[in-house]
């Protein structure tokens, strides 16, 4: 059975949004409800859910803000709100549906339907992502997994010169000049890294050790060997040079 959480502002929005879902109890159940936007945001961080009925034009927080906010999302979000005009950065936010209050029975029928074939892809995709992992786990030489839009790269550590952080998101920086956008912050990559060829040399930077060329102690900054500077942080000097 599907479990569903409910955002609004409104308790009698709400309400009558978990009437008509009782209407399809068989396929769908709401475990959760929250007008306040932050307690909903520490049950996510807790408790898994399969779909969100998000509003949207809400006070403290409206429904976009609040899906930045959120760490990671594995669920599928539909749209909920009396104004038509959000539609568009709705799909921008990868809503798989959006709902016009008040809530049309035939509407939401559908929008059970579209929530369980993105649950279908989900599982599977879960499934064949272990598959290839464990796959690449007993290959003879290992590689680097990193999933992003929905696919697997797997990469040789040679074939990575650095890593940059942005925000929430970070890009590898490869040998043939490619860049590969992760929604994953730098930490949670340099965890995936050998650390006896990577270092992290700033808060925004990871390179590999082995590309490295130069180091300049006065202005603080190595040079790799495709001629691309990273800054060194001072407190990450001392380490990096202990690395050689």
């Amino acid at each position: 059975m599907l479990r569903a959480l409910i955002i609004d502002d409104e308790p009698n929005a709400i309400q009558s949004l978990s009437w008509e879902l009782s209407n399809f109890d068989t396929e769908i159940e709401v475990t959760a409800t929250f007008v306040d936007t932050v307690k909903a945001l520490e049950y996510l961080a807790k408790y898994n859910i399969d779909c969100l009925f998000l509003d949207i034009d809400m006070p403290t927080m409206d429904g976009f803000q609040f899906l930045s906010k959120l760490k990671s999302r594995n669920f599928a979000v539909i749209v909920t709100t009396a104004y038509s005009e959000y539609a568009l950065n709705a799909i921008k936010n990868e809503a798989i549906d959006y709902l016009l209050k008040p809530i049309d029975t035939d509407d939401l029928e559908k929008t059970i339907s579209k929530i369980k074939k993105y649950h279908f892809r989900s599982l599977n995709s879960s499934t064949i992502e272990k598959v290839l992992l464990n796959f690449n786990k007993n290959m003879t030489t290992k590689k680097i997994t990193i999933n992003t839009d929905g696919k697997l790269i797997f990469l040789k550590s040679e074939e990575i010169l650095f890593i940059v952080s942005d925000g929430n998101y970070s890009t590898i920086h490869t040998t043939d000049n490619k860049k590969i956008v992760v929604t994953k912050k730098l930490k949670e990559i340099y965890a995936l890294l050998p650390k006896e060829l990577f270092f992290r040399v700033h808060n925004s930077y990871i390179i590999n050790l082995e590309k490295t060329n130069e180091f300049h102690k006065t202005e603080g900054y190595v040079v790799l060997e495709n001629n691309q500077k990273i800054p060194v942080s001072r407190q990450k000097k001392a380490e990096f040079l202990n690395k050689f």
